[in-house]
């Protein structure tokens, strides 16, 4: 299979000869062989996971995002990644920078609902008036 892994502003990697391929899903680890089925999955920030037959295991955590498998391609569309060889680490940066984005884009998220709400409110009481 040929990896390609695309960030918003670059690709982050292409691989040719990848032998498997692990992600992980809302529902749990997903795995790709070269002969699976074409598929699409969602991804949630994690470990990707992939195998040649010359560098072995490579690890890249990855924030959340897509996956696209059409026939040899497989396309893994990200808004970040971090590439690395310790999993200890790269699991630690998953936690520290893509899960706890996630929580400031839930706060800031909710602080435009209120700001929608007061607008709509002050909109409908001067229309009235």
């Amino acid at each position: 299979m040929k990896l390609k892994v695309l960030l918003p502003y670059q690709v982050f990697a292409e691989i040719d000869e990848v032998s498997r391929i692990v992600a992980e899903t809302p529902q749990g680890s997903f795995g790709l062989l070269p002969h699976r089925l074409d598929c699409v999955a969602a991804l949630e920030p994690g470990i990707l996971t992939y195998q040649t037959k010359t560098e072995g295991e490579i690890y890249i955590a990855v924030d959340a995002g897509i996956l696209v498998k059409a026939g040899a391609d497989v396309l893994v569309s990200v808004r970040n990644a971090i590439g690395g060889t310790d999993l200890g680490r790269l699991r630690e940066a998953v936690a520290r920078e893509f899960v706890n984005l996630d929580e400031n884009e839930r706060q800031v998220r909710a602080v435009l609902a209120r700001l929608e709400s007061g607008f709509v409110r002050h909109f409908t009481e001067y229309h009235r008036g």
